[in-house]
Protein backbone atom coordinates (compact mmCIF):
# COMPACT_ATOMS: atom_id res chain seq x y z
CA UNK A 1 0.00 0.00 0.00
CA UNK A 2 1.19 3.52 -0.76
CA UNK A 3 0.25 6.85 0.82
CA UNK A 4 1.01 10.18 -0.85
CA UNK A 5 3.28 12.18 1.44
CA UNK A 6 4.37 15.09 -0.74
CA UNK A 7 6.04 16.27 -3.90
CA UNK A 8 9.42 17.39 -5.19
CA UNK A 9 9.92 21.18 -5.11
CA UNK A 10 13.61 21.27 -6.14
CA UNK A 11 16.25 18.93 -7.54
CA UNK A 12 19.98 19.59 -7.34
CA UNK A 13 21.51 17.56 -10.16
CA UNK A 14 25.15 18.00 -9.11
CA UNK A 15 24.36 16.64 -5.62
CA UNK A 16 21.59 14.15 -6.56
CA UNK A 17 19.49 15.76 -3.83
CA UNK A 18 15.74 16.35 -3.95
CA UNK A 19 13.78 18.75 -1.77
CA UNK A 20 10.32 17.53 -0.82
CA UNK A 21 7.40 19.49 0.55
CA UNK A 22 5.68 17.04 2.86
CA UNK A 23 1.96 16.52 3.33
CA UNK A 24 2.53 13.52 5.60
CA UNK A 25 5.04 11.99 8.02
CA UNK A 26 8.42 10.77 6.74
CA UNK A 27 11.26 9.22 8.72
CA UNK A 28 14.66 7.65 8.15
CA UNK A 29 14.17 3.97 7.30
CA UNK A 30 10.94 4.49 5.34
CA UNK A 31 10.73 3.36 1.72
CA UNK A 32 9.46 5.99 -0.68
CA UNK A 33 8.19 5.79 -4.26
CA UNK A 34 8.72 8.63 -6.74
CA UNK A 35 6.09 8.74 -9.50
CA UNK A 36 5.78 11.34 -12.24
CA UNK A 37 6.39 12.10 -15.89
CA UNK A 38 8.82 9.31 -17.00
CA UNK A 39 9.84 8.81 -13.33
CA UNK A 40 8.89 5.66 -11.43
CA UNK A 41 11.24 4.23 -8.79
CA UNK A 42 11.42 3.38 -5.10
CA UNK A 43 14.25 3.80 -2.60
CA UNK A 44 14.86 3.71 1.15
CA UNK A 45 15.29 6.96 3.07
CA UNK A 46 18.88 6.84 4.37
CA UNK A 47 18.98 10.38 5.78
CA UNK A 48 16.89 13.54 5.95
CA UNK A 49 17.90 17.18 6.38
CA UNK A 50 16.00 20.33 7.22
CA UNK A 51 18.01 23.50 6.55
CA UNK A 52 21.28 21.51 6.47
CA UNK A 53 20.59 19.85 9.84
CA UNK A 54 20.16 16.07 9.98
CA UNK A 55 16.78 14.96 11.35
CA UNK A 56 15.25 11.53 11.97
CA UNK A 57 11.72 12.49 10.92
CA UNK A 58 9.59 15.33 9.61
CA UNK A 59 5.88 16.00 9.30
CA UNK A 60 3.38 17.88 7.16
CA UNK A 61 4.25 21.34 5.80
CA UNK A 62 8.00 20.74 6.29
CA UNK A 63 10.57 20.88 3.49
CA UNK A 64 13.18 18.13 3.69
CA UNK A 65 16.19 17.29 1.55
CA UNK A 66 17.38 13.78 0.77
CA UNK A 67 19.73 12.01 -1.62
CA UNK A 68 17.98 10.25 -4.48
CA UNK A 69 19.19 7.34 -6.58
CA UNK A 70 17.76 8.73 -9.85
CA UNK A 71 17.02 12.21 -11.20
CA UNK A 72 13.59 13.67 -10.37
CA UNK A 73 11.71 16.77 -11.49
CA UNK A 74 9.76 19.50 -9.74
CA UNK A 75 6.19 18.26 -9.26
CA UNK A 76 7.10 14.56 -9.03
CA UNK A 77 4.77 12.95 -6.49
CA UNK A 78 6.22 11.08 -3.52
CA UNK A 79 4.51 8.15 -1.79
CA UNK A 80 5.42 6.24 1.37
CA UNK A 81 5.38 2.46 0.84
CA UNK A 82 3.95 0.47 3.76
Amino acid sequence: METRIGEVTHYFNHLSVAVLELSGELKVGDTIHFHGNAIDFSQPVDSLEIEHQKVQSAGPKKEVALKVTQPVHKGTEVFKVS
